[in-house]
Formats: C-alpha cells, sequence, structure tokens
C-alpha cells in the first residue's frame, strides 16, 4: 500500500522544535498564549505540503481542525492529538532542559516527546508525505488537534460538537491512549500494540463538614476536620465493586496466546470466568486493580486559620475514576452510602461519564490491525480500557468508533517519564509511527 510514497527524513528535528515551544495549558495565564501561536505558526514551516492541500478551522480556545478531501465526504476519519503538555519542575533531574527539544542517540527528549507532540508529529508526517506522492484519501480526513487536553479539552468539545452539528458522523476517530509495549502482563512474550476501546469517567468530589469553632483547647468529640477526616477513610479501595468490561476478556484471550507453560491455561481461565477475574486483579491491587473497579483518592484537603483555633468548616477533594458500566450519579450514591454521615456534604465539582465500550469485532478494529501489520508486525493488536482520560471523550460522547491508540513503542521506563522527568521518544519509533498513520490513510475504503 505503500507505492511511491516516501517518508521525509529529519522527523526529529521538527519534532525537537515543537518540543520547544513550552505550550504549558495549565501555566496559560502567567506564560500568555505566545507560546501556543508560535507552535501553530511553525506547523506550516513543517508541513508546508499539509497547509497548502488540507483546510484549516480554528475551533474552540485552541483546537486546530484540518479538513482533508477524499473521494466521498461521508463518514470521514478523525485523528486526534493535543500540543499542550504538563508543566515541568526545573529543579527535577532532566538529562536535558525539558524544552530544549534535543536530539541525541537515537532518541528526542523533551516534554511533550510522547504526550502528545510526538503521536501529533506522526500524523502530520504521514499526511504530508502522502500528499507528496499525490494520493487522496477515499474518505475525508479530520486532523483534531487540542491546546487544552491537559485542562480539560474544551478545544475538543468544540471540535466535536461542531462535526455533528453539521450532520458529519466518523467512521472512525483514533486518539492518544494506549501503545506498543513489551509484556504487558506478567508471563507474556513479545510486543502488544494495546488499544483503548473506552475510557473511564471523571469525578471530583468536594466533602464539606460545618462544626463550630472555637479555642482547641476544649475540642468536642468530633470536630469539622474529625468528620472530614472520618469520611475520607471510610473511601477504601474497596468502596467499589469490581466488575470486568468484555474489552479485558478480550485481552486476556489474546495474551494467553503469547504466554507460555502454566500462565496460558491461567489467562485463558481468567478469559472465561469474568466475576473471578474481577476479583483477582482487584486484589493485586494499583493498574490491575484500576482496570475493574472505580477508583476513589483524596487530593487535597483544607481547614482551619490557626494552630489553635476549631476550624467551622472543613473539606477534602476526592477524584475518582468511573468505571465503565457505572455513572456519575450511581457514583456520588455509592460514596454517600459509604460515608454514612449526613453531616458530611457531598458536592460534584466536575463530572464526566464513562465511554462506552467500542466494539472490537467491526471493521474499524480490523483496519486498526491491518495498519499495524505494517508497521508492527511483531505486535498484536489487543484492546484493554484506558484509565486516563483525553480529548477523544468529547467524541465518544457523539460518535460510535472511537479508539485510543499512539503507534508509538514506550518502555515502561518511558511510560513512567509521561508527566515526569526525562520524557523521550526513540526515533525509530516515529518512523513506525509515521507508518503506521500513512497505512491506515491508504488503507480506508
Amino acid at each position: 500500500m505503500t507505492g511511491g510514497v516516501v517518508a521525509r527524513p529529519h522527523v526529529a528535528e521538527r519534532l525537537a522544535k515543537l518540543i520547544q515551544q513550552p505550550t504549558v495549558s495549565a501555566e496559560r495565564e502567567t506564560r500568555g498564549d505566545a507560546p501556543f501561536e508560535a507552535l501553530i505558526a511553525l506547523l506550516p514551516e513543517l508541513y508546508p505540503l499539509v497547509h497548502r492541500e488540507l483546510s484549516l478551522e480554528r475551533v474552540g480556545p485552541s483546537g486546530l481542525l484540518y479538513r482533508w478531501a477524499g473521494v466521498s465526504a461521508q463518514h470521514p476519519l478523525v485523528l486526534m492529538a493535543h500540543y499542550d503538555v504538563v508543566p515541568v519542575d526545573l529543579t527535577d533531574d532532566w538529562t536535558h532542559p525539558p524544552f530544549a527539544g534535543v536530539v541525541e542517540d537515537g532518541w528526542v527528549y523533551g516534554r511533550g516527546a510522547l504526550d502528545d507532540k510526538g503521536p501529533l508529529v506522526v500524523v502530520l508526517e504521514a499526511v504530508e508525505n502522502l500528499v507528496a506522492a499525490g494520493f487522496t484519501p477515499a474518505r475525508d480526513v479530520y486532523l483534531s488537534f487540542g491546546g487544552d487536553e491537559e485542562v480539560f479539552g474544551a478545544s475538543a468539545e468544540a471540535a466535536a460538537a461542531l462535526l455533528a452539528e453539521r450532520g458529519i458522523e466518523p467512521w472512525l476517530v483514533v486518539d492518544e491512549g494506549g501503545a506498543v509495549v513489551d509484556a504487558p502482563l506478567p508471563f507474556v512474550r513479545g510486543q502488544a500494540a494495546m488499544i483503548g476501546v473506552g475510557e473511564k469517567g471523571i469525578l471530583t468530589l468536594r466533602l464539606t463538614a460545618r462544626a463550630d469553632g472555637g479555642h482547641a483547647s476544649a475540642p468536642p468529640p468530633l470536630t469539622a476536620v474529625g468528620r472530614v477526616a472520618r469520611a475520607v477513610h471510610r473511601l477504601t479501595p474497596g468502596t467499589f465493586r469490581p466488575r470486568v468490561p468484555r474489552a479485558i476478556s478480550r485481552m486476556l484471550r489474546l495474551l494467553a496466546d503469547r504466554t507460555p507453560g502454566p500462565a496460558r491455561l491461567l489467562y485463558r481461565a481468567l478469559a472465561a470466568a469474568p466475576p473471578v477475574t474481577a476479583r483477582v486483579l482487584a486484589a493485586m491491587g494499583g493498574e490491575p486493580a484500576a482496570m475493574v473497579r472505580t477508583t476513589v483518592a483524596a487530593t487535597m484537603q483544607s481547614g482551619g486559620t490557626a494552630d489553635n483555633v476549631l476550624p467551622s468548616q472543613a473539606s477534602a477533594t476526592i477524584n475518582l475514576r468511573i468505571a465503565l458500566g457505572e455513572t456519575v450519579e450511581s457514583t456520588v450514591r455509592r460514596v454517600r452510602r459509604r460515608i454514612a454521615d449526613p453531616e458530611v456534604a457531598v458536592e460534584i465539582v466536575s463530572g464526566d461519564e464513562p465511554s462506552p465500550e467500542t466494539s472490537v469485532d467491526g471493521p474499524q478494529f480490523a483496519l486498526l490491525a491491518e495498519a499495524l501489520g505494517v508497521s508492527h508486525p511483531e505486535a498484536a493488536a489487543v484492546p484493554y480500557v484506558m484509565m486516563a482520560a483525553t480529548d477523544s471523550r468529547a467524541f465518544h460522547r457523539r460518535f460510535p468508533a472511537v479508539f485510543r491508540f499512539a503507534p508509538l513503542e514506550m518502555s515502561a521506563a518511558q511510560r513512567a517519564a509521561i508527566h515526569g522527568v526525562d520524557e523521550r521518544v526513540e526515533i525509530a519509533a516515529l518512523e513506525r509511527g509515521e507508518r503506521f498513520h500513512r497505512e491506515l490513510i491508504q488503507r480506508l475504503q
């Protein structure tokens, strides 16, 4: 499918230039718009054919929506990414400054290399190379790039709403999410391309208690701080019952085929018995437990004005990631029942429902697997459920076929560096990522 298409060299240098723009959305008020506008102005220089052939609209606070006209305008492909990044702590021990965009020994270093400027670049590289070869896609192709994903994604919401208003229903939406990883579970051999077929919802709650203030020398049996602390303590990891989405059972079946010895039988047995699987993964804690149940974590607390004064009010902020199959409403009800204290007010600060689970039995997932067969022939296409949130949640509320996958190899150390120190991507991974998107676009029918 790649006849006549030649990938341009120097992809690393182009990514490095984007990394050098400190597009930290959480610091936009202090940094201003200049880094964002500088990056947007840089794109036509780096991708001149994209900007000659595709139309571009600016949507929402900082969204870029490109349209590449295909043979048919019906049911297009939407490729998503975001160009904003999270803050850095300059006192951390980075090998290279986080916004230097250093290219060294086959790697590109810097904030955004993986999340999400690297995935954005491989999309643009593929389109630039295909346009250069005179290729026209079978369907319209939209590129939806947000500049505020790390701060709730208003631009993606605007892009999805705009398409819906125009009566445009994408056939396939692909955003960041899973990656190509080694040994995704213990005893599994080889690579797996982890494709997110759903993502958990997000809910932020504020717990508040009030009480009489006064001098700390004569405290009541339960202060406002104590009441809130007790409520937080009652929200244990077991607050929510575990459940196994279909994608997890399918993931276990597929990975069993790549697992030698007795572990193969174990994974097959778990795939066939979702209730048992739910209990096993929940007992493991950490990421396995987070895959199968709603998680709850206290992230902030406040109350009091002095060390010897009883506060009249105390509060705690709770962050929950809602499992597929549950809702914001059912989650709040469960929290209230678990706290079991009418004197603690439970307020919804913000909430997004979990996504529906995209089917893996349709032609869209098959197309992703076909493209992977060329770009990453050793990697099996494996569905899973994402625990983090992406811009694609704005699309899954409206459109049925949404997948979350960045076609880059990421080691465990690299994944740990996302939002952390020494974020980096291998140049060879960028080249294979471009090949994936090129194949995906060429194989559209």
